[in-house]
């Protein structure tokens, strides 16, 4: 897919790692009790690893310069998920190589929220600097990657998502600061910009949508919902395309779709940007191969 003049970007989400357990009963006090019943009774059952390392065998395969995981690594924010997440991280890629935020799931409870930052650093802090913030910049080739972490702490059967008027305000500094340069900006966010879930939201999420309005960027990837989705919003000059893609892990199940992931292929086109999409995902037959190509800018 990637040419001399194209640049490969490849997203994924929501992994949900598997081959996990509870060794200390105690460990499921508070929301984790909820989490890890809908695991074992559920979810367990639709994300799966040999899914995941059909998708991770078939990634390898293709010409990517970069790699975009948008949250969700982990379940219910145990310790040993942690240390899962760790390792498969490395099998996915060098920190240089792949940009990681987290998602509601990675910052399940508020004793641990702080985790997915401490364990997976190298792979989210921005250029020149070893802290975690958000937004952060990651410039790759043409791109730079603009790092976005909806995930919060919530209730009981509650999946919401917020940014918060700090990280809104600073990413709109940092959006203006962007306004001479011809990179092409890629939003990274786990939640969805519109969402009719009362339970799964992005609760300021009409706050973002203004200050895209107001200095746009080229891209934005999210999961959470785990099903294929384009949308388009409004940004100064032109719409924006909103890509969200399926959990990389799931079998297909009920109306929600196999584990896929998206290609990217962005290049210079004289003096405007071409994106052009591509989605692998699996097959009836546990195969991963090309099931839509597409034209976004």
């Amino acid at each position: 897919m990637a040419t001399a003049s194209a640049f490969a970007l490849a997203h994924l989400s929501d992994p949900h790692l598997a081959d996990w357990s509870v060794d200390k009963p105690w460990a499921l006090a508070n929301k984790r009790l909820s989490g890890w019943l809908s695991w074992r009774l559920n979810r367990s059952r639709i994300h799966l690893s040999h899914v995941l390392d059909l998708m991770l065998a078939d990634l390898k395969d293709q010409p990517i310069d970069h790699i975009a995981v948008t949250g969700d690594l982990v379940n219910i924010s145990l310790p040993e998920e942690f240390e899962n997440a760790a390792r498969w991280l490395q099998r996915l890629g060098r920190p240089d190589a792949v940009t990681v935020i987290p998602g509601n799931h990675d910052a399940y409870v508020r004793s641990t929220e702080h985790w997915f930052g401490e364990c997976f650093a190298d792979y989210l802090h921005g250029d020149g600097s070893t802290q975690v913030t958000f937004p952060f910049l990651r410039w790759r080739g043409p791109l730079v990657l603009i790092g976005l972490s909806t995930a919060i702490p919530t209730p009981p059967f509650m999946a919401t998502g917020t940014l918060g008027r700090a990280q809104i305000e600073t990413l709109e500094r940092t959006l203006s600061g962007l306004a001479g340069s011809e990179a092409f900006r890629v939003l990274l966010i786990h939640h969805p910009l519109r969402s009719d879930s009362r339970i799964k939201r992005l609760t300021d999420a009409s706050a973002l949508l203004a200050v895209l309005k107001r200095h746009g960027v080229d891209l934005v990837l999210h999961g959470h919902d785990h099903i294929h989705s384009t949308i388009w919003v409004d940004g100064p000059a032109r719409e924006i395309p909103v890509v969200g893609v399926p959990s990389a892990s799931a079998r297909a199940h009920g109306n929600t779709p196999a584990a896929a992931y998206n290609l990217f292929s962005i290049a210079r086109a004289g003096n405007a940007w071409r994106c052009d999409q591509v989605v692998r995902a699996i097959d009836d037959k546990m195969r991963a191969r090309e099931i839509r190509r597409v034209r976004l800018i």
